[in-house]
């Protein structure tokens, strides 16, 4: 218990603390867009596809430039592209493609200012990434709610202005001696290239699985809101029990042990709530083995990761496979993830 408590209070945490809030509104914002847009548009495939391909891929390059230059504040450029995006929407004509992609770009630039301020400021802990990150599957039901009330998206940039002081207060807690050499999670003598090839991959089946699993339970709008707090929850706690009782044990249990709840949960809320918290689990675990293996490229390693995502969730819009299909994929996939894990990762400290 004292240890939960030191790891919460711990200077660390504070960069994760801030980029959980601004996480949280960047998708209220993104999410009320499209979900306003699609209820007015006919492509509801291409629009999601679009915005997907937009906000996750281009961060490897976004977090490769922030990397090679860090005095560019990228959170200061996302706002910027936010509110420009809005402008556009409210307040023109312009075809809805010229405000998603501005949309898409600012969401990529505050993820990588997240994702880079929370592992130069966290002395190899894994927790404040993934309390940044969790933030965003609040964020997505938040903004999906909000989109269904009559408020005018004008007033949503008030939110993403209030992003700016939390961007700027962030930095303050990176000072010249701030780096990610503290991220020593793999096992010594392995092919970076594998080993970077595999997290990529486990990347991956996360992404399919998010949006594979089976939740036919999920009916009303109280269990969707349920169920994306769930996400979130599993993605904070992927990086706060690996800093508390080692990222291996973590990792290896956390695969396994989603596989029956999730196969098994299809109409049972809280059978699927319990494997869905465990898959959600292998974000921060995954980002922890590249930044191990990217040590002076931390932007790069979290762009790595929204390709990963990107790739899981792209044949979601093209290929419909039968229950029994998706349940086989899900056990095989989580056993081979856990076996890649459990062998590059380093054994946890008694």
């Amino acid at each position: 218990m004292v240890k939960i408590i030191k790891l919460f209070g711990s200077k660390e945490l504070k960069t994760g603390y801030l980029y959980f809030y601004v996480h949280f509104i960047v998708e209220i914002v993104c999410f009320f867009y499209l979900t306003r847009v699609l209820n007015d548009s006919p492509m509801v495939w291409l629009i999601p596809f679009m915005y997907d391909g937009l906000a996750f891929v281009p961060q490897s390059m976004i977090g490769y430039i922030s990397d090679k230059y860090p005095k560019i504040n990228m959170g200061l450029i996302g706002v910027i592209l936010l509110v420009i995006s809005y402008l556009i929407y409210g307040l023109t004509n312009l075809p809805i493609f010229v405000s998603l992609i501005i949309l898409s770009l600012g969401n990529a630039f505050l993820h990588v200012s997240g994702a880079e301020d929370t592992l130069k400021s966290s002395e190899g802990k894994l927790s404040p990434a993934a309390i940044f990150v969790a933030g965003g599957s609040f964020g997505v039901i938040s903004g999906k709610l909000l989109a269904k009330t009559s408020i005018n998206p004008l007033f949503l940039i008030i939110l993403i202005l209030t992003i700016i002081p939390f961007v700027l207060l962030s930095k303050t807690y990176i000072t010249k001696e701030s780096n990610t050499n503290k991220f020593n999670y793999v096992k010594e003598g392995l092919n970076p290239n594998i080993v970077i090839l595999v997290a990529v991959l486990v990347v991956i089946v996360r992404g399919y699985m998010g949006y594979g699993i089976p939740t036919s339970w999920n009916k009303t709008v109280l269990q969707t809101v349920v169920l994306f707090c769930t996400m979130g929850i599993g993605k904070a706690l992927g990086g706060i029990l690996s800093d508390i009782f080692g990222i291996r044990k973590v990792a290896v249990i956390s695969c396994l042990a989603a596989i029956p709840f999730l196969c098994f949960g299809d109409n049972n809320m809280f059978i699927s709530l319990i494997g869905v918290m465990f898959f959600s689990m292998t974000m921060a675990i995954t980002l922890g083995i590249l930044v191990s293996k990217l040590k002076k490229k931390p932007g790069l390693a979290f762009g790595l990761t929204t390709i990963g995502l990107f790739l899981g969730t792209a044949p979601i819009f093209f290929i419909k496979i039968s229950m029994f299909s998706n349940i086989i994929l899900i056990i095989v996939a989580s056993i081979l993830c856990a076996i890649a894990l459990g062998y590059i990762l380093k054994g946890d400290k008694k």
